[in-house]
C-alpha cells in the first residue's frame, strides 16, 4: 500500500516522500497517529508539482552554489518549540523541518539527506553545515527556542544539559538496582526447601465410647 509521509518515521523515510507499506502497518500505525496519508493520484501529483517547483530554486554549479553558500552563511533559523524545564524538547527538530524553514525563508532548496545533523533534541545554539554542491558546503545558523521564551546563556544550556543526564543516570542506576533487587528475591525463594507434608496424627479412641458400643452391640 502506498503512503505519503507527513512526518520523519525513523528506519521508514522523510516527510513527503512515497512509500510503499503492509497494509495493516499503515491502518494501524501510519495512519491513526496521522504521520502519513493514503497516496491518492491527486496528491501525489501535487507533490510532484511543488517538488518541480522546488528543484528550479537548487544549485546546478559551483558558482550558484556558492552564491547560494554565502546566502545561507548569512542566514539565522529559529524555531520556538515547547521544552521542558531542562531543555528537552517535546518533540524534535528534523532535517526535513531545516529544509522547509531555509525554503521558506529563503526560498532555496537543500537536499534533507545533505543536511549534516542529526535530529534536534534539546534547545539551544546549532550551526548545522548543508552540502549545497560537490565540494560546497554552507553553515547555517540554527536557533532552538523554547516557546514563548529566549535561549539562556551557552554556560545556562550547559548546567541544564548536564542535570539531565545526572538525572537519567541516577534513573538508570535505580531501575538497576531494582532489577537485582527482584533477581535476588527471586533466587532466594527458589532455594528455599520445599515443605516437607505434615504426618496425619492417628485418630484417638476414647476407651468408654468403644465399651459403650460394645454393650449397645450385645
Amino acid at each position: 500500500m502506498e503512503i505519503i509521509l507527513l512526518t520523519d518515521v525513523e528506519k521508514l523515510g522523510l516527510r513527503g516522500e512515497i512509500v510503499d507499506v503492509k497494509r495493516g502497518y499503515a491502518r494501524n500505525y501510519l495512519l491513526p497517529r496521522q504521520l502519513a496519508e493514503v497516496a491518492t493520484p491527486g496528491r501525489v501529483a501535487e507533490l510532484k508539482r511543488l517538488e518541480a517547483q522546488r528543484a528550479r530554486h537548487e544549485a546546478r554549479s559551483v558558482e550558484q552554489a556558492a552564491e547560494i553558500a554565502e546566502l545561507l552563511g548569512k542566514t539565522v533559523l529559529r524555531f520556538e518549540v515547547k521544552a521542558g524545564p531542562t531543555g528537552a524538547l517535546f518533540g524534535s527538530v528534523t532535517p526535513t523541518d531545516i529544509a522547509d524553514e531555509i525554503w521558506r525563508a529563503r526560498k532555496i532548496r537543500v537536499d534533507r539527506r545533505k543536511i549534516g545533523v542529526d535530529t534536534i533534541k534539546r534547545i539551544g545554539r546549532y550551526t548545522v553545515p548543508i552540502d549545497v554542491f560537490d565540494g560546497v558546503v554552507a553553515e547555517v545558523k540554527t536557533l532552538v527556542v523554547p516557546e514563548g521564551g529566549e535561549l539562556p546563556p551557552e554556560e545556562e544550556l550547559a548546567a541544564l544539559e548536564a542535570a539531565e543526564a545526572a538525572e537519567a543516570a541516577a534513573e538508570a542506576v535505580a531501575r538497576a538496582e531494582a532489577a537485582e533487587t527482584a533477581v535476588a528475591e527471586l533466587e532466594a525463594f527458589d532455594d528455599e526447601p520445599a515443605a516437607e507434608p505434615e504426618e496425619a496424627e492417628p485418630a484417638e479412641t476414647d476407651v468408654d465410647d468403644v465399651e459403650a458400643d460394645a454393650s449397645d452391640t450385645a
